[in-house]
This record gives structure tokens, C-alpha cells and sequence, in this order.
């Protein structure tokens, strides 16, 4: 796919304040497939029916469908965890069956001197191996920043195999998210051995890093492949103003420039909530449910009214939200599992059609959504 830079960009109207969220007319329950898990953060698949699931302190592990956790798998590279960062996101190829080949991304200390940034390496998981093989790493965010926060960290892989990894901008470095000579606050859209994929909009553009694809997020913890074909992602508002995107290549999303929240403890951000060049969010939330894990549904196993629905955890009230779309736009945000007490961490669909979640927890567990 090979995208053509962009001259500049537009402001879309906000055409109307977002819908709020509303309780589920029907509510839904979950099934324990797993517990005993550190922190889990990332969930992939395996196609023999196994789990392969992120911990934040560092440890990934296999887990059996019937739930047994097997040792962590020997091999990661060195992980700076602590505070927000660790072992975060992992996906699977899409020619997994033939490579077996996974990407997982991390919080990755300096060589030397201090600090870390967000990485992306990749890896071969041999079946039944202790052990990862061949791991490479592919990606590391510049620069390195002394900072146990803000570092984004979800993949998606487009179906050309590229992959999209989102970025935090650090917290304490939030108007480096709006320069392009380094990445914190950016989507990059990377090829799958590494180094910018071809066609990227910033290519060849004097002082623009070649990897960047869109800049001006802050903390972007969710991102999916819609079902128009495009990139979707939320990300974390400092105090109200968590937003849903769609990032295009080349486009800037404002931070901290425009914000629909506020500082922490009061206090206006920046130069309000819309500027010429500035894109506006599909959806925001006021106040914040600190968004994490994102993913469509495209299955019929919660009937008809759910299928096409956008489903993401919410750390802050410790739920699920279901958002329903028509034309592109959210006409409905309701959520689920409001008495579930734990902070939901990811939500994938799995290859059989059911959602699957991660609660962040020291015990945290592994579920599947039932209705």
C-alpha cells in the first residue's frame, strides 16, 4: 500500500456533543478460563487453541485452554518495567501457521546513561519451546526519556502486513508530540522486518522521522483494524478528553495543543478544543473511563445487534463499553459488566468469535464474554 503525502490537513466538525454512556439493556457475564496472571496486558491467539498472554513485569506465557499457566517463556530481551511500562502488547502474524512468527512490544531501558522508550521486537515461538527464537528487535522509539508513563504500546497489523504501533508522548514530554524529529506522541507505521514501511507520508520530508504516520496522541492504549479498512485507536485524555480516532497518514490529532480535558486538578490545556489543521475525535469521553484494549465484533455469537459493534475496557470504572456505529459515527455507548470490580486491561475477538478479556490485576484473570 503505498500512501501519497498529504499537502496539508482539514478540520472536521464536531456536528454534536458525543453520546453518554448508558447502562446495557441487556447485561452479560463472563466465564474464568484463567487466573494467577501478573498484571496480564496483551492476549493473542494460537491456532491450537492455546493463550499467549503479556505480563507487565516482564513475563510472557502460554496458557492452556483448560487454564494452566506454563512457566514464562526464556528468551525476552532486557524490559524496563515499572510504574506503566513492562512486557505490553503481543500479536500473532498473520501467516503465524507457517512462520510462527509473533511481534510484541515493550518498555525498553537505555544501553547506557538512564532512561527508556517504547519498543517493537519480533520473534519465532517454536511449538512447545521454553524459549523464544530469533528475536529481533524492529523498533525503538527516540528518545529515551527517564518516565515510567505514558508509552502506548498496541500493535495492529494491516493486511499488508505493515504494522501500526502506537506511542505514547511520555507524560512530562507532551509537546514533543507535536514535532516530527522524534516519536513520542505518534502512530508509526512499520514494515514487518523492521524500518519504515514503504509509502509512509513523511518519507523524504527534511526534519520528519520516516516511520511516523500521524502525531499529536498522547497515551493511545487501544487500536484495531476496522471493518472499513482503516486504523482505529482510542487514547487517554489528561482529566476528560479520552478520544476515539482514526488516524490517516500524515494527519495531526492535536495534542496538547486541543483537548476536550483539562489539567489534572483543574485548569485549561492549550488553546481550547479545536484548530484549523487540527483533527477533531470520532468520540470523546467527558468525564475520562481511561480506555484500554479495543476490538470490533465481527461475529454473530451475540446476535445481530451487537455484530459491527466497537467493544473497549474501561481501567477507571472497571467495565465494559459496547459502541454501537451507524456511518461511521457512535449512536449508542452503553456498558457491561459494571459489577465486574476489576480493571479491564485488553479485548480481542477470538478465532472463534467470542470476546476474550485481560482485568489488571497482581491476580489478574482471563475471560470470555458470554450472554
Amino acid at each position: 500500500m503505498v500512501i501519497a503525502a498529504l499537502a496539508g490537513t482539514r478540520v472536521r466538525a464536531q456536528e454534536a456533543a458525543p453520546v453518554p454512556p448508558v447502562a446495557a439493556r441487556s447485561q452479560a457475564s463472563v466465564q474464568v478460563l484463567a487466573s494467577g496472571l501478573n498484571h496480564p496486558w496483551g492476549l493473542a491467539f494460537l491456532p491450537d487453541g492455546r493463550f499467549l498472554v503479556t505480563e507487565r513485569p516482564g513475563r510472557l506465557r502460554v496458557v492452556e485452554p483448560g487454564g494452566r499457566l506454563n512457566p514464562p517463556l526464556a528468551g525476552l530481551p532486557r524490559v524496563a518495567a515499572g510504574g506503566q511500562g513492562g512486557l505490553l502488547d503481543v500479536i500473532t502474524d498473520a501467516d503465524f501457521a507457517r512462520n510462527r512468527r509473533i511481534f510484541f512490544c515493550y518498555s525498553e531501558p537505555a544501553a547506557a546513561g538512564g532512561g527508556n522508550s517504547t519498543a517493537l521486537a519480533s520473534a519465532t515461538l517454536a511449538p512447545d519451546a521454553p524459549a523464544l527464537q530469533d528475536v529481533r528487535v524492529l523498533f525503538s522509539q527516540v528518545p529515551k526519556v527517564a518516565s515510567r508513563l505514558h508509552f502506548g504500546c498496541r500493535i495492529v497489523q494491516a493486511p499488508d502486513g505493515n504494522l501500526f504501533l502506537t506511542l505514547g508522548e511520555r507524560f512530562e514530554r507532551k509537546d514533543d508530540a507535536q514535532r516530527l524529529d522524534n516519536h513520542l506522541g505518534k502512530v508509526v507505521r512499520l514494515a514487518p522486518t523492521g524500518g519504515a514501511a514503504a509509502g509512509n507520508p513523511l518519507a523524504g520530508r527534511a526534519g520528519a522521522l520516516p516511520e511516523i504516520w500521524s502525531w499529536g496522541h498522547r497515551n493511545p492504549q487501544g487500536a484495531a483494524w476496522g471493518p472499513d479498512g482503516r486504523l482505529w485507536l482510542h487514547e487517554h485524555g489528561p482529566q476528560g478528553g479520552d478520544e476515539i480516532n482514526r488516524p490517516e497518514p500524515g494527519r495531526n490529532y492535536g495534542w496538547p495543543v486541543i483537548t476536550h480535558g483539562e489539567n489534572y486538578g483543574g485548569g485549561k490545556i492549550g488553546e481550547g478544543t479545536a484548530k484549523a489543521g487540527m483533527e477533531q475525535p470520532l468520540h470523546y469521553w467527558v468525564p475520562s473511563i481511561a480506555p484500554s484494549g479495543m476490538a470490533f465484533l465481527t461475529s454473530d455469537r451475540y446476535g445481530a445487534e451487537w455484530r459491527g459493534s466497537l467493544f473497549l475496557g474501561s481501567l477507571k470504572f472497571a467495565r465494559l463499553h459496547r459502541l454501537q456505529l451507524h456511518e461511521g459515527r457512535v449512536v449508542r455507548d452503553e456498558y457491561l459488566l459494571d459489577g465486574l470490580g476489576a480493571r479491564i486491561r485488553d479485548v480481542r475477538q477470538g478465532p472463534d468469535g467470542w470476546l476474550y478479556l485481560l482485568t489488571d490485576s497482581p491476580d489478574g484473570q482471563l475471560l470470555r464474554l458470554r450472554q
